[in-house]
Order: C-alpha cells, then structure tokens, then sequence
C-alpha cells in the first residue's frame, strides 16, 4: 500500500492483489427492489456509544415497513475470532485449519467453530481441488475468502467529484464510476442523488449480493451518519439515514481521512503494533493517527488542520490568507498559477506544464512540497509516530517534489530521520478509503454483519 519516501526508509509495505476494474453491463431490467436475497432486518435502539461490532442506529422507514441500519465504523483490526479466521483467509488463503489456528493464535477447536459458521454464512468457501493426496475428512481441505457472491458498494463524497466503487471480499475494487458531487438546494437532496446513482450501479452486479454500502467524506461525522461538511455546506446532515434510504443497505459512514488510515490497516495489518500518522492533501487537508491497531476517531471529529499557518511564501497564497488549505490545495494551485500568468484549468494542467520544463509552474509545485513538508514534520513531532504515511493526489500525482517534501520534513522535525512513506494508492486512495468503511463491519464482526442483509 504504501512505498518509501526518497531518502528515507527502504521499508516498503504489503500491496493488495491486482483486480481489474470493469464496467459491467446491464444486461437485464432490474426492479428497482433493495438489493440483497433479502430484505434487513430491525434491530434494537442502542446508545450513541462505540461498542464491539457495528453499531446499528434505527432512523424510520424506507419503503415498506423497513428500517434503515447506520453503523459506526469500528476502523480497527478486530480480535473476534470469525474476524480473524477471515482476515486470515484474506491475507494467506487458501489455508488449512492448522494453519489458520497458528496465524491466528486460536486453538484448533474454535478455527474449527469460526471456519464451520463463516461456511455456513457463505463468507468463505472449500476448495477440495487442493486438498492433499490421500486427505480424508474436511479439515484436510483448505479454505478461502470467496469473491464470487459477494460485493459492498464504496462512496467517496468530496467536494468536486463523487466516487463510487464496488469491492469484493478482498478489499479489491471490482468496479467505478464517477460523478459530479450534486450542489442542490439542501443535503438531503445531493445524497439522494448520489444514493440513487449508488443504487443503479450496484444494480449491474445481478449475479452478486451487495452486502454493505461505506460512505466516506470531510468534515465531521457523529454517530448516526450525521455531518457536518463546511466545505459543502452541510450542518447536520443525514448522510447514514439518507443513503440507506435510496439504495436498501446497512450503511457505515466515516470521515474520508480516517477511513484511508484504516484502508492502510486493511492491506498492512502485520504492522499492528506500531504507530502511524496519515497525513492527506489534495483539495481538503486532513490527519489521521493509528495505533495498535485501531485508528483513533475522536468524538469531537477529526483534527482540522486547514486553518495552519504556512509560513512564508513567495509564489504561493496570493491573496495572502497565511492559511495552509487555501495555500496547497488543488484550488489554491491553480489560483497561484494563474496570478502568476499560466494559463491552466485544473491542477492537472499545472502539473503538465512543470513534467514539460515550465519554470513558474515546477517552482510553484516545489514550493507546495515545501510547504507540505514543513507541516508533515511540526505535526508528526506532536504525535511522533513509528511511521508517516502520505496520501492523496498532492503527493502521488507529482511524485518530482517528494525529495522537496523529504527534505522538508527532515529540516523541521527534531527527529531527522523520520520513516516516512508515500501511498501507492495514488488516484484511487478516495475509493480504497470507501471501500474501507464498506467492508468495516465485515471485517470486525463478521457473522454479526451478515444476518443485517439475512
């Protein structure tokens, strides 16, 4: 998931398996019912706290008399058994029992237990081509995740653009699709239409049962699927009840930078005992912080870091706010690149003019490395982190200024040689982030999850 910064640490982390992304066709017309065999069922009011497993908050109806499920995303590696005989089978399957009881430190007799209920629930599948020669009786037979029937739906809710994915078992993303982030008159209005959208492309998949939807975005996210997005204009929107609402599904909701931690926790989990800070940029700046394990979701909503100063600048911030976000960010790029008389739309054209020799435009981008840099390092002397991880299409989609921003962290940490390492997710770290919170309650609890779409 994530490679070395330059100069830095030579450790690079375990990478999730290649899966091609495809667009399936519609190859049937499907009635607009809730996906799944069927329908969710209700569950009991439970307080606003985090417990094990997803946390279910009834919110009314959809159509018919059914309720809607809005969990809290767990965003750790959980210790439950079932959970980890599966994630077991994820990371090393196909697997004996034995080996299984050995990866996971259970004894044989309660792999045995997890592996016959994870059977039962369809989660993992035998495969008696590999058993061996001679093998009598079914513990001799490996298992493994099965990726054939099952799929959970990603949304990454960001300021321009929405993306939706679907995700197999493995983390992988199956399918995308992106779309205009909808500016409408109220925030129950845009989530419907981007609940709609969700629904139709999950609908592609007729062969499959969807099990799970993850909502992933800025801003603060309160128990319930309640948020507060001030980029967008949100104030206590229900994005859990809205979603759940459109497309018929359990539906967790977490915000955008902590979930791309967790995405990190998904495909590196042997990295459990150690500390990391994740630090995102690209259109909105955010921080995350994992430890143990678990990624550390404050109740007051992740660390805003937007308002930090930057420090001197030269071609940077021409408006002069002395602010970070409307300095570095995508936008604030290509503000500072037009001041500066360079005729580009987006980020992207800056990006094109500095790969093609323009002096302005690979100073401009050197000094947001810099500037990047300064801030990576004074924030990860607060936490001090075993390892600083770096996201999001500032860093991967202009990978000439990581010796700049390496540089940077190096001169202003106290720690000169932080490990600090670049994410290969690159331009699908907004769908790994959704695809992350899709897959939460799965990986935490994972025979809980399924009897919500029994």
């Amino acid at each position: 998931m994530t490679a070395t910064l330059p100069e830095l640490s030579t450790r690079t982390l375990r990478t999730a398996p290649a899966s091609p992304v495809r667009r399936q066709p519609v190859t049937r017309a499907v009635r607009r019912a809730p996906l799944g065999t069927r329908q969710p069922v209700p569950l009991t009011s439970v307080p606003p706290t985090r417990t094990p497993g997803p946390v279910a908050d009834r919110r009314g109806p959809v159509k018919g008399d059914q309720r809607v499920h809005v969990a809290t995303p767990r965003l750790e590696l959980s210790t439950k058994p079932a959970a980890l005989v599966l994630r077991a089978a994820r990371l090393s399957g196909p697997l004996f029992r034995d080996d299984a009881a050995e990866r996971t430190g259970l004894s044989i007799s309660t792999v045995n237990r997890q592996v016959s209920a994870l059977l039962k629930a369809g989660l993992i599948r035998e495969r008696a081509d590999l058993a061996p020669s001679g093998a009598i009786g079914r513990p001799r037979l490996p298992f493994e995740v099965n990726i054939s029937e099952f799929l959970t739906l990603g949304i990454h809710i960001g300021y321009k653009v929405t993306a939706i994915t679907t995700h197999d078992l493995l983390h992988r993303v199956v399918g995308a699709i992106q779309i205009p982030t909808p500016h409408a008159d109220s925030p129950e209005e845009a989530l419907t239409a981007i609940g709609v959208s969700a629904r139709r492309f999950a609908e592609r998949w007729t062969g499959r049962r969807v099990l799970w939807v993850g909502v992933a975005l800025g801003g603060r996210v309160a128990d319930g699927g309640v948020v507060d997005h001030p980029r967008l204009g949100w104030e206590g929107a229900q994005v859990g009840r809205t979603i759940a609402e459109a497309v018929g599904l359990p539906v967790s909701v977490a915000s955008h930078v902590e979930a791309m931690a967790a995405a990190e926790l998904v495909l590196n989990p042997d990295d459990q005992q150690s500390s990391f800070l994740y630090f995102y940029a690209r259109e909105m700046l955010g921080i995350a912080f994992s430890v143990g394990g678990t990624v550390h979701t404050p109740t007051a909503g992740p660390p805003v870091i937007g308002h930090f100063p930057t420090g001197s600048t030269t071609l940077l911030d021409p408006n002069r706010t002395g602010r970070l976000e409307p300095a570095v960010s995508d936008t604030g790029v290509v503000e500072a690149a037009r001041a500066l008389g360079l005729s580009v739309v987006d980020v992207e054209d800056v990006h094109a003019l500095a790969r093609n020799g323009d002096v302005t435009a690979r100073r401009l981008l050197e000094e947001r490395a810099e500037v990047l840099g300064r801030t990576v390092g004074l924030i990860a002397d607060i936490f001090n982190p075993d390892h600083i991880i770096l996201g999001g299409q500032a860093f991967t989609d202009y990978a000439a200024g990581l010796p700049t921003v390496a540089r940077a962290v190096r001169e202003t940490s106290i720690v000169s040689k932080r490990d600090v390492r670049v994410s290969h997710s690159g331009a699908t770290v907004q769908q790994q982030a959704a695809g992350a919170v899709s897959l939460d309650a799965i990986y935490s609890d994972p025979l809980q999850a399924i009897t919500l779409t029994a």
